[in-house]
């Protein structure tokens, strides 16, 4: 798939949602694919509203069954890590967390990296439904099969100090 057809659906995703962005959001819009070359399965698409010293707000979109790859945000120049609120706006989230692993996951993890996906105490959000992740908890999110669209407050977003459990993960 052409990149202008993938960044064209990745928008359409933002319409569902009843998301409105300013030409200047549209054209600073990020296809992170992580390094990993598989963007139809990992990777993160998102509009960046604000980010300084004290918060963070955001738009992601997941494709269908897209998935954000497991990572954590460490304390940073004296900071605790980054405090994220996911809000569901259009689709379904499964977002895993460490803690009291779930009986069994509704998502399905990349074939061949099971290794690198295992927080697995499962929640389920729908639009309308939030999360409130910790500062260095390890974490990753799926779409559902019709996609997703989260909005994301945060405190401070350093990404490149993000840290993957995938060391071929690359986050610039």
């Amino acid at each position: 798939m052409e990149m202008k057809d993938y960044q064209r659906q990745v928008l359409e995703y933002f319409q569902k949602a009843g998301i409105v962005l300013t030409p200047l959001e549209v054209k600073n819009l990020e296809i992170a694919d992580f390094g990993l070359r598989n963007l139809r399965e990992e990777a993160l698409n998102l509009v960046v509203y604000e980010n300084n010293a004290h918060y963070c707000a955001k738009e992601m979109v997941l494709l269908p069954n897209q998935t954000c790859p497991e990572h954590r945000h460490p304390p940073v120049k004296g900071r605790k890590g980054k405090l994220e609120t996911f809000r569901c706006r259009y689709g379904k989230v499964y977002l895993y967390v460490e803690g009291d692993k779930s009986s069994a996951i509704q998502a399905t993890v990349p074939e061949g990296k099971e290794d690198f996906y295992t927080a697995r105490e499962e929640h389920i959000l729908y639009p309308g439904d939030q999360f409130t992740i910790s500062p260095n908890v390890l974490h990753w999110f799926q779409a559902g099969p019709k996609g997703a669209v989260i909005s994301e407050f945060s405190t401070t977003s350093d990404d490149a100090s993000d840290i993957f459990s995938d060391p071929s993960v690359q986050r610039v």
